[in-house]
């Protein structure tokens, strides 16, 4: 298959492919996508293939425009309601239940249906210009880290999609919260940018998921069941008191070992040290993008400053601990 790398210029052509049953990756807010029409099950089952993707993992269905929620949702809860006020267009998935027209091929079978009404305007545009719904995972290889520089999308999906849209960086840089709302609890079952303390200014009962990483739960969430954001370098996490942390990683380090820092240690003699930043948001956005500089340096073992904090560092701990297959070292 020939991949067309293309600009924003393109996105009546991607468009069109997209109506006909192709496959296209797109910038988001959150991180890229890999889309297909919705409605279309051969189409679906192209992001399976191109991704690697097992198929009893549920995708996320992007709309552009709140009057396509009916055709997908077949109850929608009040707060719901409020959330989609709020939050939407954003960075929020919301999981319902699902109306008939959502094929099993999206949903893995399941009776519910996550949908997102992203903010990026080059997703809203392809998705308006489509003339349908279009289902997206993240537009990486299954398993590895979710692309969010057009580069990386093209290291895993060339030659496995018919067109990439290069949109240059995705402002977040994790992806979206997902939320259950398909019974009358409000339930974040994956964490993001769209915090457990923003939704609880609306919906105060809202809970976060104690089961975010059990997999031997059947998963309403797309990309819960296996593992994810894994580069092929060991990930070591170091947390605690943070001299200490520091001190750990530093009688460690020789030219095949990488760290991620965090508000600024040093590391002389490591292959290669990347700055996270001074904030969680700041380790939100770079956390992905530097997992892959890390292969693409040749960096064998990885060791990840951390600190445990609440907001969007509840997101940097879950895609984290995830990479790093859960190998946590307490200081």
């Amino acid at each position: 298959m020939t991949t067309k790398i293309v600009t924003k210029e393109y996105i009546p052509e991607a468009a069109k492919c997209l109506n006909e049953g192709g496959t296209v990756v797109f910038p988001t807010e959150t991180v890229y996508g890999l889309g297909a029409d919705a409605f279309n099950a051969d189409a679906v089952k192209k992001i399976f293939v191109a991704k690697g993707r097992p198929g009893d993992n549920p995708l996320i269905i992007h709309i552009s425009d709140i009057s396509q929620l009916p055709l997908l949702a077949k109850e929608i809860p009040d707060n719901a309601v409020l959330l989609a006020k709020e939050f939407w267009p954003g960075p929020l998935t919301m999981i319902f239940k699902k109306t008939p027209q959502v094929i099993n091929e999206v949903t893995a079978g399941l009776d519910t249906v996550a949908v997102r009404y992203p903010s990026n305007l080059i997703a809203h545009d392809l998705i308006e210009q489509s003339m349908t719904v279009i289902a997206a995972p993240s537009a990486n290889l299954s398993g590895s880290p979710s692309p969010t520089v057009c580069s990386d999308v093209v290291d895993d999906l060339n030659g496995r999609v018919d067109y990439i849209i290069d949109g240059t960086g995705c402002e977040i840089g994790l992806e979206s919260t997902v939320v259950d709302v398909s019974d009358e609890k409000v339930t974040i079952l994956r964490p993001g940018a769209i915090t457990l303390e923003m939704i609880r200014e609306f919906v105060p009962n809202a809970t976060l998921d104690g089961g975010l990483i059990d997999n031997d739960k059947i998963p309403k969430c797309p990309g819960l069941k296996y593992t994810h954001y894994s580069p092929n370098a060991d990930v070591i996490v170091v947390q605690g008191n943070m001299d200490n942390v520091r001190k750990y990683i530093s009688c460690r380090v020789s030219p095949d070992i990488g760290v991620i820092t965090y508000k600024g240690g040093d590391y002389p003699g490591a292959g290669l040290v990347l700055n996270a930043g001074d904030n969680m948001t700041s380790y939100a956005h770079n956390l992905f993008t530097y997992l892959r500089r890390f292969d693409k340096n040749n960096i064998k073992t990885v060791y990840a400053e951390f600190s445990v904090e609440d907001g969007i560092g509840v997101a940097v701990r879950n895609r984290l601990y995830k990479a790093c297959g859960h190998k946590i070292i307490e200081v």
